[in-house]
């Protein structure tokens, strides 16, 4: 079975239909969404998530259906949103990312192994003991990314994760959740150049799938649709 598949999906928001009739069937290692504001890219991520429940129509993430099989998607999947600062709780950097490991009671010495592994990876070592909301917008998405994978997770949905980053962070955590062969990525960003580097992309346009491609020819279609201002709202 593909690691994203859809059919029909709908998903209603108070009084709006954010997301209608999506269908998709999907495998790709990497994977960009794109679109403008109010396409309905984020509440797809947070749909496969399982952040929101579909109201309409039938999905499977890694083969599970988020709604009956939460708790086992959970354990298999990491979400990243472009705000790190929504998701650090603790209060230093080491903490921060060994309350990632909370569920799966490792015990002390195997947390402390691997909460040190992954502070080496992404670069956080020498602040393990410092206050996490003191560190700069680029470490603290660092440190987002960090409690991500230490986790180990098989997919990594990650909603605009370089939206508030200067040039060189932007680099460093975009290579960080692209360069990694061991896990799949859903990578939602208005970053077309970002996006060019997944395996497929696809946009969205008025809450539903306008397209699915190869990204360097569905970035160019979007480019002409934008330019024409042909683009559905």
């Amino acid at each position: 079975m593909s690691a994203l598949r859809l059919r029909d999906v709908g998903v209603r928001l108070g009084d709006v239909d954010a997301l209608h009739d999506v269908t998709l069937d999907l495998d790709a290692r990497t994977v960009a969404v794109i679109g403008e504001n109010g396409s309905g890219k984020s509440t797809f991520a947070r749909l496969l998530g399982g952040l929101v429940p579909a109201s309409a129509g039938e999905l499977r993430v890694l083969g599970l259906d988020p709604a009956r099989q939460a708790a086992e998607l959970r354990k298999r999947i990491a979400v990243v949103f472009s705000n790190p600062d929504a998701q650090i709780i603790m209060p230093t950097v080491a903490e921060d990312v060994a309350f990632s490991l909370r569920a799966d009671r490792l015990g002390r010495e195997a947390t402390a192994a691997r909460v040190a592994e992954a502070l080496d990876r992404f670069g956080l070592a020498a602040l393990a003991d410092r206050p996490s909301h003191d560190l700069s917008g680029g470490q603290k998405q660092l440190l987002a990314l960090c409690g991500a994978f230490v986790r180990r997770p098989e997919l990594v949905i990650a909603d605009e994760p370089t939206a508030y980053l200067d040039a060189r962070n932007a680099r460093r955590v975009a290579d960080h959740l692209l360069e990694d062969a061991g896990h799949r990525l859903l990578l939602v960003t208005h970053d077309l150049a970002l996006a060019a580097r997944c395996d497929a992309a696809v946009l969205f346009a008025g809450g539903t799938v306008a397209a699915v491609g190869e990204p360097g020819d569905l970035i160019a279609a979007y480019e002409r649709l934008l330019a024409e201002g042909s683009l559905p709202c």
